[in-house]
């Protein structure tokens, strides 16, 4: 896949493309049927598989004070494309001039100039041009003056819930990271460097590995069944998210404890993937009641990974977030 940043980068017009725009953000469900389905009109007509995206979101230009916390950076966002069959990304950068654009300006410098868009797939909600003057009537109107078709996604629903980023941000500050992982078509997940923790674990309870603080979303304050990963290795581990209470009120941190884990760690990233939810995070007297708490939790994360890989013997393509003992969230 190529990435590009500005349309300036295509040293000559395409010579057609089939077009989808949104930030996606997450690349959840309702995201991948619409890239998928970019791709499997692309193919045959000879085009690329093109997806317009915008950096920073939109929101954090115009109202900063309300700009959501991303569920995927671009990179990781930009894997996820990758891995759907997009050919080019177009990440426009979200500028004062951009946000200016009517929309039939948009259309002829963005989709019909530098990218001859032959077909643009866009979701129910989608806006676009100055003050989100347009949207996907606004759209195929100028699609037949421009000469392109535009089809639009109808909503995506997932055991009742709506499929968006906004759902599924909603859902993970609940706690509930099950049914996020379900909008999401996988479990939710945060990456990041490996830093220094205060030591306090690897002296009074468990070591742990500590993921630099980061302004993207995590789950609500609490401690998770996850699975993390160091390299192309992936670790059974639990994962507590929240400010070391028992150890005085610290900035909101995320370290992972490593089940069965010996040797030393020589990576300086991780992943961390969250299954289940095992509890709150509190406040204990004293370190060695946080430890005894640390073991109960290793002991039912270990009787989840248990029950999971039973549960995966019988249902080899089941949804990884969930066991035969889970409630739900």
């Amino acid at each position: 896949m190529r990435l590009i940043h500005h349309l300036a980068e295509l040293r000559k017009p395409l010579r057609a493309s089939v077009v989808t725009i949104g930030n996606f953000d997450g690349v959840h469900l309702a995201h991948q049927k619409l890239l998928r389905r970019v791709v499997e009109v692309a193919r045959p007509l000879g085009s690329v598989a093109t997806a317009i995206t915008f950096e920073p979101h939109p929101v954090k230009f115009l109202a900063p004070e309300h700009a959501p916390k991303l569920l995927t950076p671009l990179r990781r966002k930009a894997r996820l494309l990758e891995a759907l069959g997009i050919d080019l990304l177009v990440v426009l950068p979200f500028t004062r001039e951009l946000a200016h654009l009517s929309p039939l300006e948009f259309v002829r410098t963005v989709l019909v100039g530098p990218l001859h868009a032959v077909s643009v797939h866009v979701g129910p909600n989608f806006h676009f041009g100055y003050r989100q003057a347009g949207d996907s009537e606004v759209l195929e109107e100028l699609g037949c003056q421009e000469g392109f078709k535009v089809e639009v996604l109808p909503m995506l629903e997932v055991r009742g819930e709506k499929v968006s980023s906004t759902r599924i941000r909603e859902l993970l500050a609940e706690g509930r990271i099950h049914t996020a992982g379900q909008l999401l078509g996988r479990p939710f997940s945060t990456y990041g460097p490996i830093v220094a923790g205060l030591g306090v674990g690897r002296k009074h309870t468990v070591p742990t590995l500590n993921l630099a603080p980061i302004a993207e979303q995590v789950p609500r304050i609490g401690v998770y069944v996850t699975r993390t990963r160091l390299g192309q290795a992936w670790h059974d581990s639990v994962t507590n998210v929240g400010h070391k209470p028992t150890f005085g009120d610290h900035r909101l941190a995320v370290e992972t404890y490593l089940l069965k884990f010996s040797g030393q760690v020589n990576e300086h990233d991780m992943e961390i993937e969250f299954l289940y939810r095992l509890r709150d995070e509190i406040k204990f007297q004293n370190p060695a009641m946080l430890k005894l708490q640390i073991q109960e939790d290793a002991r039912r994360a270990l009787k989840f990974f248990r029950l999971l890989k039973q549960f995966q013997q019988r249902q080899p393509r089941a949804f990884p977030t969930s066991s035969p003992s889970s409630r739900g969230d």
